[in-house]
């Protein structure tokens, strides 16, 4: 190689920093009673063995904090990996359970810690901005007109409409609505920015995950249900509803 070719490749650049969104599970802990944790934990990875397998992650602690209920990071850790998910994550913990959690490697998310003290808040509290003039910022639908394969994921930052299947190990997601005029195989997750208005319309459902707002249903939640028939999906009273058109 020459010396020109080798500080070219030397100044290159050979990679890069980009922002993405993504959806993680998250567990929320309501009691700090491990044994009870591990087992309803392992009943849930039960129902659907292939799609909790390696997936990523993150345990919220806020509930349990806010009752005053102290766990062990250290052992919860131990149990969500022994049932074969990747903790990348922890939220809502204090500072000794943060410090915990990122000896055993496992990042603090920063938007989410236990509450201050009432004073350090006023103290902290900035002065309010004035509100800004009303504006209205239409949505983008993202229209998709080919298969989704296996393996492919798509975001939308609107409502996603898909005029084809969406193969089985695939994964669509959007902070709106989601409609598939055809076979729905794969995951689909609507509000995933919290939007509990958000509706999955499809006219073949025979999905492995179906979610609206964290709100989900797995394959095996489905028997029974109206399958292979139009149906649209909805979230009531933080349940799903599956309804036929």
């Amino acid at each position: 190689m020459s010396t020109d070719s080798q500080q070219k490749t030397k100044h290159s650049a050979v990679l890069e920093f980009k922002s993405s969104t993504f959806s993680v599970p998250v567990l929320v802990l309501a009691s700090n009673d491990v044994m009870t944790i591990e087992q309803q934990l392992q009943d849930k990875v039960n129902l659907a063995p292939e799609f909790f397998k390696n997936s990523p992650l993150v345990f919220d602690l806020q509930e349990l904090n806010k009752h005053d209920l102290d766990i062990d990071v250290a052992e919860l850790t131990k149990i969500i990996r022994k049932l074969g998910l990747l903790p990348i994550g922890i939220r809502g913990g204090g500072a000794q359970q943060n410090q915990q959690a990122l000896k055993l490697g496992i990042p603090v998310h920063s938007g989410h810690t236990v509450a201050a003290s009432s004073e350090t808040q006023k103290q902290q509290a900035p002065e309010p901005e004035p509100e800004p003039k009303s504006q209205t910022v239409a949505a983008t639908t993202t229209l998709i007109t080919h298969p989704v394969r296996s393996g492919q994921r798509i975001y939308a930052s609107g409502d996603l409409i898909i005029l084809a299947q969406v193969s089985a190990g695939a994964e669509i997601l959007a902070e709106g609505n989601i409609h598939v005029y055809g076979s729905l195989r794969g995951r689909a997750l609507a509000g995933v920015q919290g939007n509990t208005e958000a509706r999955i319309f499809c006219s073949d459902l025979q999905a492995e995950l179906i979610s609206i707002a964290g709100n989900y249903k797995v394959s095996e939640d489905l028997n029974g249900v109206v399958l292979n028939q139009h149906v649209q999906i909805y979230l009531q009273n933080h349940t799903l509803v599956i309804k036929d058109m």
